[in-house]
């Protein structure tokens, strides 16, 4: 499957510390975690990573921290061929402090006011699934217009005008909980089951014709199936940074719907791998590789993969047992007894079996 990832990317730069710095104070960073960042970017990457067929679209600056993201996607195995350069504007950078204690983490995101949109609209590729963050509103709306059969994907993680139109237009939404509740106007209490099943018919009603699923961070994810609004949990795990967990997510939907599974399945795998992801410092650098991933699926539901095939060694046999082979029957003569000369016995042997002579004319009757 060939499969597009159109967005925004950005340099994140983590530092984890002992605690939340206090105003004022002097701190002495012992480490620091740089990679490329941005939601869709980092699908392509967990895309890429995966054995897929990855490409990413979106702008980067012409400094060092847009050469760095695209030797990093390239070092993926991600398909860097629809990256655009921005000559104008940087790369956007974060710093991200996660609390070692806690797993907390605060993001500061370094951004000018306005960000490089794509320019070029031409794909040469034909994608079989299309994963936006729908910060690229006019790439976005032409690659599904282009690419209608492709399974489109959207990462629905905030709201305003565009993305709520692209809304319309594909057929996963995968959605935050603060989404939700602003869509639908209502507060979701996980004390309170009733809110969940509120919220979620508001978002169904607003889009009848979309597959809908709502992340509800370490409590799971909600979603339709088979006429039923369901929560599938996440794995217990101790968060050690949740950064780019929701990404990994999203990537981890995108691949299994790209390789056919049912939508329960997807989100069942796409919480493993979030929740592996979280006891990782990092952001990509906590990406589990699927092996893992596939690892733990199968032990949670007990599922025993099937022993190699034993090498099928070939039967001795004794010369007795190996039966003759089959006479010619073009060579084969039925003497009979008018052919018979005197002192010719009353039978014959063909391929070892004894056959008696029968004369012509002792046919008993029979023609």
């Amino acid at each position: 499957m060939t499969i597009l990832s159109i967005g925004r990317t950005s340099y994140d730069i983590s530092c984890p510390v002992d605690e939340y710095p206090v105003e004022g104070t002097k701190y002495l960073l012992s480490e620091k975690i740089e990679s490329g960042g941005g939601t869709a970017a980092n699908v392509a990457y967990l895309l890429g990573k995966w054995g897929e067929t990855s490409y990413f679209a979106g702008v980067v600056g012409s400094d060092d921290y847009g050469a760095q993201i695209r030797k990093e996607l390239e070092q993926a195995m991600v398909k860097t061929d629809l990256i655009e350069n921005s000559y104008e504007i940087g790369t956007p950078l974060s710093i991200i402090l996660v609390n070692k204690k806690n797993g907390t983490r605060t993001r500061f995101d370094v951004v000018g006011a306005t960000q490089p949109q794509l320019k070029k609209y031409e794909y040469n590729i034909a994608p079989d699934v299309i994963f936006t963050d729908g910060k690229e509103y006019s790439a976005t709306i032409n690659a599904l217009n282009k690419f209608p059969k492709a399974i489109s994907i959207l990462d629905a993680g905030r709201v305003d005008r565009d993305l709520l139109e692209l809304c319309k237009y594909v057929k996963y939404i995968v959605c935050s909980k603060g989404f939700a509740e602003a869509v639908s106007g209502i507060k979701i209490d996980y004390n309170n089951s009733s809110t969940l099943v509120q919220v979620y018919k508001k978002l169904k009603d607003r889009y009848p014709n979309n597959n809908i699923v709502v992340t509800l961070e370490e409590m799971g994810a909600m979603y339709s199936f088979n006429g039923e609004i369901k929560i599938m949990p996440g794995i217990k795990t101790k968060v050690v940074d949740p950064s780019c967990s929701g990404d990994i997510f999203h990537g981890a939907f995108v691949y299994c719907l790209a390789n056919n599974f049912d939508l329960e399945k997807a989100i069942t795998y796409s919480n493993i791998t979030a929740g592996l992801s979280v006891g990782k410092m990092g952001g990509r650098t906590s990406i589990p590789n699927l092996k893992e991933v596939i690892n733990y699926y199968n032990q949670k539901f007990n599922i025993v993969e099937a022993p190699p095939k034993e090498e099928v060694k070939p039967v001795e046999v004794n010369s007795e047992d190996v039966l003759p082979e089959i006479p010619d029957a073009s060579k084969i003569v039925i003497p009979t007894a008018t052919t018979t000369t005197p002192g010719f016995e009353s039978t014959f042997t063909v391929g070892g079996a004894t056959i008696p002579v029968i004369s012509p004319d002792n046919n008993n009757g029979n023609v």
